[in-house]
């Protein structure tokens, strides 16, 4: 996966500050992702989310709403009714660059947009909400102790979550007008419910009355004991998990072939017949150019084979250290590998590879010291370790390869075996 910066203009000329999570491959589709009333588009829901779409095939723009974040504009003069007009120009600035989005993903205030801004998105083919109220004016119980001020003097600050915010009465006025049961009976789309039953901000009932008013296809995802925020990264990635493959339905399609359906573990690479040593290599549905560096008369297009030596190390260390923190429930964000190689045999007869890996989230020590001895358990680190056997034969008489497996997933379930959990 990786960011790219999208700002856009809103509705109201201010710059909106965007960023786009684009998986590696070509996108399934195009989505948008509106976060609650006061959070940004770093909140933990917001970015967890739109980046586990991404990690399963969707581009996510997810951006700050008008005063929040880096985006321009008071927030104090903000509506409801801004809101979706600004959700409308970020679609519209998504399409101006090829990227017309038909999945709109809500979280709470965001949700209750996304239900409003639909109807005038014709491109727009399928639609989640998360931990969002059915009323416009659910909003207004957040500063209730605010509101008799905001009525009196028509601007008040409120606090909200901890933090003190500006608000003017213009947006308790735009409450009002917004008739959300009407837009959700004309949505017109397919819309999946997420909500906890234990929301002690966005009450389930809210979630009900969406149903209720909905219109089929329609589906309800209950995220048991998740918090209104999400901020278990757990819970995130299962929502991003249930919508994207809902959405697979009604967008995009699903993901280009898995490996274990293009292969059953074979590798193939073939001289380029450019350059001196450039090769393709053909891995699955993934094909990458491999080469030599200027150096030693190569021409640098592509990593050198030590390299993908390396980051197969690297590679196989992310997925056992995320399949052992998953079953774990731990709360690990994002995990970085970086892999070096030395060959030196006038200091040792060995080849060395340096391994450096960062755990992001909040983990214990104990967690940490745990997922550090789970990586000298990868099962690429215990080959290298162990050394190999290498049958070559010419291609017309092929060595036997064995039925494909999960080598990751093997050497997990023996250090459970062993009574290591």
């Amino acid at each position: 996966m990786r960011t790219e910066r999208f700002d856009f203009e809103g509705a109201d000329g201010q710059r909106l500050s965007g960023l786009l999570d684009l998986p590696e491959i070509e996108p399934r589709a195009h989505a948008i992702f509106a976060h609650c009333f006061t959070c940004t588009k770093n909140s933990l829901a917001a970015s967890r989310i739109s980046r586990a779409l991404a990690d399963r095939g969707f581009a996510v723009l997810r951006y700050d709403f008008t005063g929040l974040g880096e985006s321009d504009g008071e927030f104090a003069s903000s509506t409801f009714t801004g809101s979706i007009r600004d959700l409308v120009a970020a679609a519209a600035a998504m399409a101006a660059a090829g990227r017309e989005p038909h999945l709109l993903v809500g979280h709470s205030f965001g949700g209750a947009a996304v239900l409003a801004a639909a109807g005038q998105l014709p491109g727009v083919r399928a639609v989640s909400t998360i931990a969002a109220p059915f009323e416009a004016t659910h909003l207004e119980h957040l500063f209730r102790d605010g509101l008799e001020a905001l009525q009196r003097d028509g601007e008040a600050t409120v606090d909200i979550g901890g933090r003190p915010f500006r608000i003017r009465r213009s947006l308790i006025d735009d409450l009002e007008g917004h008739d959300q049961a009407q837009r959700i009976a004309e949505l017109r789309r397919p819309l999946l419910v997420a909500h906890a039953p234990r929301d002690a901000v966005v009450g389930i009932d809210n979630a009900s009355q969406i149903f209720l008013a909905a219109k089929h296809p329609k589906s309800f995802l209950s995220l048991d004991d998740a918090d209104h925020l999400l901020t278990r990264a757990a819970d995130a990635d299962y929502v991003a998990e249930v919508i994207s493959a809902w959405a697979s339905r009604y967008v995009g399609g699903p993901l280009p072939a898995l490996r274990s359906q293009m292969q059953t573990g074979e590798v193939v690479v073939e001289e380029t017949g450019v350059g001196d040593y450039q090769v393709e290599v053909h891995a699955g549905a993934a094909r990458f150019l491999a080469d030599e560096p200027p150096e030693v008369g190569g021409m640098g297009t592509g990593p050198t084979p030590y390299d993908i030596l390396c980051a197969s190390l690297g590679a196989c260390t992310a997925i056992t250290v995320r399949m052992y923190a998953r079953r774990k429930g731990w709360p690990l964000e994002n995990i970085r590998v970086s892999v070096g190689h030395v060959k030196d045999p006038a200091q040792t007869p060995h080849d060395e590879f340096s391994r450096k890996i960062a755990l992001d989230g909040p983990l214990t020590p104990e967690q940490r010291a745990r997922m550090l001895e789970i990586a000298g358990h990868c099962p690429v680190h215990r080959t290298l370790e162990a050394g190999s056997r290498v049958i070559t034969a010419f291609a017309d008489e092929p060595a036997a390869v064995p039925p494909a497996e999960n080598p990751v997933q093997h050497a997990l379930d023996a250090e459970a075996v062993n009574g290591k959990g």
